[in-house]
């Protein structure tokens, strides 16, 4: 057998004309799913889908808009090449979902109606609040852009053999255009259905390859196990904790930094927290939570055997050499199990699940800065539904220009470790004044902005002055050093911080938020009273 490790590039003499062909005619299907379940002019529909959505449509969604580039590409690659501790991305992302089943879901679509704001300025003064609330989710939300748009230059730079920086960059661009023509053809009901549709092909993907590669060691995972490890430099360290994160004290602590924003991360998403809004009820948002979590436990169980059969079939030295480094693994094992098919098959769902998650992320983005910067902040609420849409979807090309820089400017790292650093923003930023809003009385504004600004200038100080900006050989500056922070994930300390600052906050100015005004968040987030009638 020809290894690809022999091949000048490591897809052989594949053509491009039938990934390109699969490709086109993906994005093509999505855009004519997103135009034909469009939303109208009026914000509930264009936001929130009219919150039409079952609990079961809603968390196919839901796995969709969470199942990013970081599950697929991200996770399959950390784990062919660093083994365990690359699975251990996975726990993270998972075990996270029960903090949004017992903490957030219900609470939320009960207390608010479009995004995070409306349940964090429902008690406090209202501008302020929308204000840093439109301020995290703007970065919270191209952070996260950014990640996936990597994703995708190195899945097309794979695919193409694209080598050069101005070649991948402009894929990048070319993925930010679709995106945004989704969220402004399609809304957030156009934008579910291509969720849904994406989530389907994602999962049955993962489950046919993996099916197809345990079939080839005869359905036994431990040989499959066997071929990996001397396939890869590590070799049976390959299944013990440490290989990535067990080197010294400080590598130790950087994993239990990431693991902080793992875990912590998901309820601060606003992306996330938005899907929330799109079913009719609170126990449709828990029943959404419940068939997401189930569905994710499914995917991430199929990308242990991907990423292990990758280090077996394809090994790690290719991997690493391969356009878009880690990343590249699960493509790489795509054609090496079905050759030039499976690849643009597998590679096109691939895409799409970029495309679909910079679609609700941007959505998310431009609906939070319409919604409370634009119609509570500058019009003090006066703004009219079509204005509002407008100014969104206005939002959504601003944010895809600044998603498509920013891809550029980090392309080549691993896109799982990039969402990391989401996360860490999400739970910095947006955790602690969710919880202290819904289960603390005496919370107030103050509390509210210095919790969030406090997490949010801290993570973001951290990160810069961090190994991820330079200092090191994959900073994305590294002919530089500036970084002072020795922890790549800042989540250890900024996440502490910010519950910091919001007690200190609240203490600082002791008169508290209005009690009526708690009594009567807890009964609607309980118990959902009223919860559609209250205008924002």
């Amino acid at each position: 057998m020809n290894t690809l490790a022999q091949q000048q590039s490591p897809l052989g003499d594949t053509s491009p004309v039938v990934n390109i062909s699969v490709f086109a005619g993906l994005i093509l299907l999505t855009l004519l799913i997103a135009y034909r379940a469009s939303s109208s002019g009026n914000t509930s529909d264009y936001f929130a889908a009219g919150g039409t959505f079952s609990g079961a449509q809603n968390g196919v969604a839901l796995s969709g808009d969470f199942l990013s580039a970081a599950s697929f590409l991200g996770i399959a690659g950390a784990i062919a090449v660093h083994g365990y501790d690359g699975f251990l991305y996975s726990i993270g992302f998972l075990v996270a979902w029960l903090v949004n089943l017992l903490l957030v879901a219900e609470r939320l679509r009960n207390t608010g109606r479009f995004t995070m704001g409306d349940v964090l300025s429902f008690r406090m003064r209202r501008r302020p609040v929308r204000a840093a609330a439109a301020v995290s989710t703007l970065f919270i939300t191209i952070a996260y852009m950014v990640a996936q748009m990597a994703g995708a230059g190195d899945l097309v730079a794979l695919l193409l053999d694209i080598r050069s920086g101005t070649g991948q960059a402009l894929v990048i661009a070319v993925v930010g255009v679709v995106m945004v023509f989704y969220v402004l053809i399609g809304g957030m009901k156009g934008t579910t259905w291509v969720q849904i549709l994406k989530a389907v092909m994602l999962l049955l993907s993962v489950a046919l390859i993996t099916l197809f590669l345990l079939g080839k060691f005869g359905f036994n995972f431990s040989s499959l196990m066997q071929r990996a490890a001397e396939n890869n430099p590590l070799g049976e360290r390959l299944f013990a904790p440490g290989a990535q994160y067990g080197e010294s004290a400080l590598t130790k602590l950087d994993f239990v930094s990431l693991s902080m924003a793992l875990v912590l991360g998901v309820a601060g998403l606003p992306h996330v927290l938005m899907r929330f809004y799109t079913v009719p009820n609170s126990r449709e948002a828990r029943r959404s939570v419940v068939w997401a979590t189930w569905l994710m436990s499914l995917f991430y169980l199929c990308t242990l055997v991907i990423g292990f059969g990758a280090a077996a079939l394809v090994g790690t030295e290719t991997i690493n050499n391969a356009p878009g480094g880690e990343n590249s693994a699960a493509p790489l094992l795509a054609y090496e199990i079905g050759g030039t098919v499976l690849l643009g098959v597998i590679s096109a769902v691939a895409f799409a699940t970029i495309l679909a998650v910079v679609a609700g992320l941007t959505l998310t983005a431009s609906a939070s800065f319409a919604h409370d910067f634009y119609a509570n902040v500058i019009r003090g609420g006066k703004a009219d539904p079509a204005s509002e849409v407008r100014v969104a979807r206005i939002t959504a090309m601003v944010i895809g220009v600044a998603a498509i820089l920013g891809g550029i400017l980090v392309n080549g790292q691993n896109i799982a470790f990039l969402v990391g650093l989401a996360f860490a923003i999400a739970a910095s930023a947006n955790l602690s004044t969710l919880v202290f809003t819904l289960f603390w009385k005496r919370f107030n504004t103050s509390g509210t902005l210095w919790g969030m600004y406090g997490g949010l200038g801290s993570c973001l100080l951290l990160m810069l002055f961090s190994p991820v900006f330079s200092g090191s050989a994959d900073s994305v500056f590294p002919s530089v050093d500036f970084s002072f922070f020795p922890l790549s994930n800042p989540g250890l300390v900024s996440i502490p911080m910010s519950f910091l600052c919001g007690v200190i906050g609240t203490l600082v100015r002791p008169r508290s938020a209005d009690p009526e005004d708690f009594d009567a968040m807890k009964v609607r987030s309980l118990t959902g009273i009223g919860s559609r009638d209250v205008v924002y």
